[in-house]
């Protein structure tokens, strides 16, 4: 058998980049041709290699995901790189950007869902990781998003953690950027890199009412 390093550990070795030179494409998503009436949504919630990988095995192949990646938004500096957000200076966080199609699932749905694959109550945490990078956020694309997710947030504060404040933040999104080319679809081809240990989808929860 392999040796294999506990997971803890590989999380110490996720990959950096040197790279000086601009991303040519800060939104490939944007240049691809999808569906007319496909929409998109844009979660923040620790590392974004665990949402990355969840959003897709749950939603995915069929269910209303059409396609993802994972970038960095909410910050200041332009065009920052991994090495470069890692740091917690440039205010931008891990993220992850989907286009998906509304007639197969809403964008309340997951956002809904959101809420129950990762730890809404830990300020600039998740796991392990900390840092400002690693926050709890929506970034809304229109003013109806925005209503959405802050009624969602509203009653996962009230029906599923009563007495704990929600840290996520609901804001308007800002300027996307992609992350490096490493950093994509990273848990699918990486069958033992790090995964966040609060990424996983909480059982017995109720319905939102």
């Amino acid at each position: 058998m392999a040796f294999q390093l506990p997971s803890y550990l590989t999380r110490f070795l996720r990959p950096f980049t040197a790279s000086a030179t601009l991303s040519l494409q800060p939104d490939a998503l944007s240049a691809l041709q999808f569906p007319p009436n496909s929409q998109r949504a844009i979660f923040a919630g620790g590392c974004f290699w665990g949402l990355e990988e969840l959003y897709r095995k749950d939603w995915g192949n069929g269910r209303g995901l059409l396609d993802c990646r994972v970038g960095y938004t909410g910050g200041q500096t332009k065009a920052p790189s991994y090495e470069d957000v890692c740091t917690g200076r440039t205010g931008h966080a891990e993220s992850l950007l989907i286009v998906f199609d509304p007639d197969k699932v809403s964008y309340r749905e997951l956002v809904t869902y959101f809420f129950k694959m990762h730890d809404p109550t830990t300020l600039n945490r998740q796991g392990a990781d900390t840092g400002t990078q690693y926050r709890s956020a929506i970034f809304a694309e229109d003013e109806e998003q925005l209503k959405i997710a802050q009624t969602v947030k509203e009653q996962v504060g009230a029906q599923w953690y009563k007495g704990k404040p929600i840290t996520t933040e609901v804001l308007r999104a800002t300027q996307w950027w992609d992350a490096e080319p490493e950093h994509q679809k990273y848990l699918l081809v990486n069958k033992y890199g790090y995964h966040c240990p609060a990424h996983y989808v909480r059982p017995g929860l109720p319905d939102l009412k």
